[in-house]
């Protein structure tokens, strides 16, 4: 069968900019089986068929990472303010998209690791585990994170190539995203810091609510002055924890600053 890639440019995902290559690739769709675990150290296996959406965003992560000397990758966990709860990543290029997935409004849920999956491809039993599985508004989304370097590797193509045919007989999505732009990670980065509601006044994120929209139009600069008496280091981490929940817009593709204009939520 003749199968696309789409690398990234998913809007679910903060539009990640990617490309599109493709591959012909032979996968045998009934010998597709899903592994997950429903509670650590718990395995459970369905048909491609017979896989539950609902079953896998509750999984626990299949692999965790682990720690040796001179390891090359940068394992962690994140607070997700999407799950309410710590998310596991293996790498900073992991971590850098999983920020852009809890940042995303259309994104419900995030899970890690989410579920082995294996099938007869070219005539051989092929395994792999995706990074991320989000639910989202629509349909879940399965996430790969790769390097744009590495997709010049036949292999890298051929896993996605078949990962992808698998997860669409679904009726999923199945996205490969790369390095975010500098600019726009770096923004969310910073937003970031803001995105636990209960580190914020209450009572100044209450009157900056109050009103909706009250801000749009302003500068950071002016939106901060024009609530009073209150001082600057109260004022500033709720505007920015609006910016976070997107209840505020601004240009992610420009630096953050003191100028920059805020919008309406759409």
């Amino acid at each position: 069968m003749h199968c696309q890639v789409r690398l990234g440019n998913a809007r679910r995902l903060g539009a990640l900019r990617g490309a599109t290559v493709s591959l012909a690739v032979d996968v045998d769709l009934s010998s597709a089986v899903v592994s997950y675990r429903p509670a650590a150290g718990v395995e459970r296996a369905a048909s491609a068929g017979a896989v539950s959406a609902v079953a896998l965003l509750q999984a626990a992560p299949w692999r965790t990472f682990r720690w040796y000397l001179g390891q090359r990758h940068y394992p962690g966990v994140y607070w997700a303010a999407t799950q309410r709860d710590h998310v596991i990543y293996e790498s900073r290029l992991e971590l850098a998209n999983l920020l852009l997935a809890d940042f995303d409004p259309a994104v419900r849920q995030i899970v890690a690791q989410p579920f082995l999956l294996s099938a007869e491809v070219d005539g051989r039993l092929l395994r792999h585990i995706p990074d991320y599985l989000l639910g989202t508004e629509g349909e879940p989304v399965v996430v790969d994170v790769v390097r744009g370097g590495r997709m010049v590797r036949p292999e890298i193509v051929f896993l996605c190539a078949w990962t992808r045919q698998i997860v669409e007989s679904f009726g999923w999505s199945y996205v490969v995203v790369n390095e975010p732009p500098r600019v726009r990670l770096a923004n969310v980065r910073f937003l970031a810091g803001y995105r636990r509601e209960w580190l914020i006044n209450t009572l100044i994120l209450n009157e900056m609510r109050s009103c909706s929209g009250q801000f749009a139009g302003m500068s950071i600069t002016d939106a901060e002055q024009s609530i009073r008496p209150y001082p600057q280091q109260l004022v500033r981490p709720a505007l920015m924890h609006l910016l976070w929940c997107r209840e505020y817009r601004v240009e992610l593709d420009d630096p953050l600053r003191p100028s920059t204009v805020l919008e309406a939520s759409r």
